[in-house]
């Protein structure tokens, strides 16, 4: 990149979106609504910046990512986490919205995150109905749990709930199962990964509505993404344990749940399981690279487009 390319970072709140553009140091906030979003583009198509960053948060993002995209301007939705790291790595422990916009504008600059393809409409319904899915799962575990421990007078309130709440579900999944068969891509790719003993409507559509990128990336990056890749805890004369974290909480709990069956159903990673119990490794790290294997299976599936073969040998090895 050129010395004169600029950098734009977006706060974004439910109600305003902070903006600060480096190198010049210039900043000014918008409103968060049709008119705030359309005065911040025409705005920034004088500045033609090399790119924008802005954070995830919660959906209230989502708009103006894609109308900054739709723009032509370079976008990345960053990870909270990671730039906070990165702010305080900088020294820049204070929070306000302006200076968090100063520290995604710097970010950008620093650190130069690459942008990629923003999931179109559809891509984010699937994933809104999704992540909904699991919202309603954990408020039927929590009622369950809430009615083992009620007293008699409340019990009956709390039944009426769980059903509300089971019916939701049904009606939820139902959702998901009908984009899933109106879209030809989206009912191959499922027909594709469910093909895999292990691999249930669950996991298959979190991969693919809330993980898009498997298929494209190597079987490193899609482990690191996920957040199943192994990270090394060593310094000095400490050698620690290897550990996983980070990465897409959702698919990572499908994944699990995959894997856990798989090791029990799927030859090649049942074979594989086995074979790490009886080298002396424990169960939960056995079962952790077990998910990442069977996503690296997965991932070249998706990749090549070829169904599931256990004689394939890079599934066996």
């Amino acid at each position: 990149m050129s010395a004169a390319a600029i950098f734009c970072g977006i706060d974004v709140s439910k109600a305003r979106l902070d903006v600060s553009l480096l190198p010049s140091g210039e900043s000014w906030s918008t409103g968060n609504d049709a008119a705030g979003i359309e005065l911040l583009l025409r705005r920034l198509q004088e500045q033609a910046p090399t790119l924008i960053v802005l954070e995830a948060t919660g959906g209230y993002e989502a708009t103006l990512a894609a109308s900054l995209a739709h723009a032509g301007f370079a976008v990345v939705v960053a990870n909270p986490r990671q730039v906070r790291h990165f702010a305080k790595a900088t020294g820049q422990l204070a929070k306000t919205d302006r200076i968090d916009a100063r520290v995604l504008a710097l970010f950008a600059e620093r650190v130069r995150p690459e942008p990629r393809a923003l999931p179109d409409e559809k891509a984010q319904l699937l994933d809104a109905l999704l992540t909904r899915r699991r919202q309603v799962l954990e408020m039927l575990t929590a009622e369950k749990n809430r009615h083992a421990m009620a007293p008699a007078p409340l019990k009956r309130s709390i039944t009426q709930h769980i059903r509300w709440l089971e019916r939701e579900l049904e009606g939820v999944g139902r959702d998901i199962e009908r984009m899933i068969k109106e879209s030809p891509l989206w009912r191959t790719k499922d027909d594709l990964l469910q093909s895999v003993p292990g691999v249930g409507p669950v996991l298959s559509r979190t991969l693919i509505g809330q993980l898009p990128e498997l298929g494209r990336l190597s079987r490193k990056e899609i482990a690191a993404l996920v957040g199943v890749a192994p990270l090394a805890r060593d310094s000095g004369t400490l050698r620690g344990r290897r550990t996983v974290w980070g990465g897409r909480a959702p698919v990572r709990s499908a994944l699990y749940m995959g894997a856990l069956v798989a090791s029990r159903h799927n030859p090649v990673i049942r074979d594989f399981y086995l074979r790490l119990l009886a080298a002396g490794k424990p169960r939960k790290v056995a079962l952790t690279a077990c998910m990442r294997k069977l996503l690296t299976i997965l991932n070249a599936m998706a990749r090549t487009q070829t169904p599931w073969n256990p004689a394939l040998p890079e599934y066996s090895c």
